[in-house]
């Protein structure tokens, strides 16, 4: 894969039960998402390396403690965290810029949200290859969901197929990195289930877009959030302001 053009190769889904030996480097920004494709990246490979970055947003303080908790949960001795505040200087979006408010969620709303932040999982994905490289890692999962692409065009697994050739062109031939996007095609409520039958540490994460102690229950993520559990007929773990949010989406 690495240092080659193969145009049929595109990320893995990662079906249960596909395990493979090897050191695999997984992002984890501290949410939901994150932390069951961690879950399933431990199941699926002998050694874990767990990487989180910052990029200026709100809550990067109260996501790097659910990053460091998730990472002690798994007992990871190979982990990273890194911060890239250019993209809080370049600003455009809600999360980094405190100019531009949180909105409230909308769900059903078309086009791209104000949280939108430019391009960035192609900044994360660069990091992620550069670090597996060096440690001669396999394979790097990332949480991304299709069902957030209709607001987050870097979510399509179109993208990731795309990135897939940049870094079988742009690494050493040796590298052989494979980009793994195991819950993609999962529905919220399934990624819940997912991770529940994996014993991931849910009530670890955080996925608020503006609160640190107590998770606001109205911006975009954390009504998605919402809406997984109520779908999974299971009660999110973590606080909110207001109980009564809870069931609001």
């Amino acid at each position: 894969m690495g240092g080659h053009d193969d145009e049929s190769y595109g990320p893995s889904e990662s079906e249960p039960g596909d395990s493979e030996s090897g050191l695999a480097v997984c992002l984890v920004s501290g949410g939901m998402d994150s932390c069951v494709t961690a879950a399933i990246a431990r199941e699926e490979n002998d050694e874990l390396a767990l990487l989180h970055i910052s990029y200026g947003q709100r809550t990067e303080e109260r996501e790097r403690r659910a990053f460091d908790e998730i990472a002690d949960y798994y007992q990871t001795k190979l982990r990273l965290a890194v911060s890239i505040e250019h993209l809080s200087r370049i600003g455009g979006s809600s999360l980094t810029d405190h100019q531009i408010p949180v909105t409230s969620a909308n769900l059903g709303s078309p086009g791209i949200p104000s949280s939108y932040v430019s391009f960035r999982n192609a900044h994360l994905l660069s990091i992620a290859t550069s670090w597996a490289e060096v440690i001669q890692a396999r394979r790097i999962y990332i949480g991304a969901v299709a069902e957030d692409s209709s607001g987050y065009p870097d979510c399509r697994p179109e993208f990731y197929a795309a990135f897939q050739k940049v870094i079988d062109l742009g690494t050493k031939p040796q590298t052989a990195l494979e980009i793994r996007t195991p819950i993609i095609a999962m529905k919220k409520g399934e990624i819940v289930l997912r991770g529940q039958s994996l014993g991931a540490p849910i009530e670890l994460t955080w996925s608020c877009y503006q609160e640190s102690e107590q998770a606001c229950g109205t911006c975009d993520s954390c009504a998605l959030r919402l809406r997984a559990f109520r779908e999974a007929g299971i009660t999110d773990p973590i606080p909110y302001t207001l109980d009564s949010k809870r069931f609001a989406y």
